[in-house]
């Protein structure tokens, strides 16, 4: 993805709100062998680009004054309530040196299971992305996982991931996370279940018990009702 960028002159956290206000987004971008950079965007270009998951795991192109960058996102600040960007962070990258990225995951496959075709159970995903280390070349845009072979006694493991070449998990020594498992759904018993409304013996002989207990209830309340207010106003008298 490709975006554009200007050098930020004036810093500082008025010169910041003038820019919020201006629609513009204060940012930085640092790594390689420049010096960081502060940066002014466009507000409403990143806030629209960060909906996309291609923008959070994947090479980008930042235009800087003129000039073509390849870059990572790192971070970002959003505001606590309005939907708006307050400061984002771009890492540069060297194309011959491994960088480290949160990859999403695809789960296919998963309706075609005999998890789900046969033992009638629910799928957890444990993950749903995945710290990889690559060059930046060899960075997927997310990886796929295959979930058409899941059983109860069978859950995916890190270790059953088809990643691309070049690209390795970063993990600890014998560490084998699980990916996504197969959830037995206990049974409910209608037994267990407390009834929304039940009838006395007084409402079940009736002819229209609701009606009558709510009739019931409607005395009882405009008698309270009329208790309260005679002794607001200091009188007591009675029906």
């Amino acid at each position: 993805m490709k975006f554009t960028a200007v050098t930020r002159k004036a810093q500082g956290t008025g010169a910041s709100r003038r820019l919020r206000r201006a629609e513009k987004l204060p940012g930085i971008v640092y790594g390689g062998k420049v010096a960081a950079t502060p940066i002014e965007l466009d507000h409403n270009e990143i806030f629209h680009a960060l909906r996309k998951e291609k923008f959070h795991a994947s090479i980008l192109e930042m235009v800087l004054d003129g000039k073509s960058e390849r870059v990572l996102l790192r971070s970002f600040q959003m505001h606590p309530y309005k939907p708006q960007v307050l400061h984002i962070d771009f890492q540069r990258i060297s194309a011959d040196e491994q960088i480290r990225m949160n990859v999403p995951l695809h789960f296919v496959g998963e309706e075609k299971s005999p998890a789900i075709t046969i033992d009638k159970t629910n799928v957890n995903h444990a993950l749903t992305e995945l710290l990889v280390s690559c060059l930046p070349d060899q960075l997927p845009e997310f990886i796929t996982v295959d979930l058409s072979g899941l059983t109860v006694d069978k859950p995916v493991h890190v270790s059953d991931l088809v990643l691309p070449e070049g690209v390795t998990p970063v993990l600890k020594p014998e560490e084998d996370p699980t990916v996504a498992s197969a959830v037995v759904v206990a049974e409910e018993s209608i037994a267990d279940e407390a009834p929304a409304f039940r009838l006395t013996p007084f409402l079940l002989q009736q002819k229209n018990p609701l009606r009558k207990a709510q009739k019931r209830l409607n005395l009882i309340s405009f008698r309270l009702l009329k208790m309260y207010a005679a002794e607001i106003c200091g009188v007591f008298f009675y029906p």
